[in-house]
């Protein structure tokens, strides 16, 4: 149920995000979902990709500072109020969502976004005991 997720660490310079696009491109790493933050100094490349493992050789082999984390790809009705509806589930038991980004694609009539909560086990019980699917990586890469 988990999702390996990629971050990338970058310089604030042009030409970074290119590179790191560019080089997974090039090892036929598709890009499923991605979020970035910035601060002035540097930014945060967030990505799921079809092969967590090969992505993370590639993209140190190439000079790129890269982390690992697992996150959670949770459905979401596609409705006005499913995503709050989610989000009280897990404030109901005081779950801290560190952050979360949408993922680009749709499974039936439902939106997918992936959350990094911690911990993970009781976002995962807590999440499940609601109704909620929460999809495995496998999933997210053949939507």
């Amino acid at each position: 149920m988990r999702v390996n997720q990629i971050s990338v660490f970058l310089e604030n310079k042009s030409g970074r995000l290119s590179d790191v696009t560019r080089t997974l491109a090039d090892n036929n790493i598709n890009i499923r979902a991605l979020s970035i933050a910035d601060t002035i100094d540097y930014g945060l490349l967030r990505l799921i990709v079809n092969d967590p493992d090969l992505a993370t050789q590639v993209l140190t082999d190439n000079g790129f500072t890269v982390a690992r984390t697992e996150v959670l790809a949770v459905e979401i009705p596609d409705r006005p109020g499913g995503l709050a509806g989610v989000i009280d589930i897990l404030a109901a038991k005081n779950l801290n969502i560190e952050y979360m980004y949408a993922f680009v694609g749709r499974s039936g009539d439902h939106a997918i976004v992936v959350f990094r909560i911690e911990p993970v086990e009781d976002a995962i019980t807590v999440l499940q005991e609601g109704g909620m699917r929460i999809l495995r990586g496998e999933e997210l890469h053949s939507l």
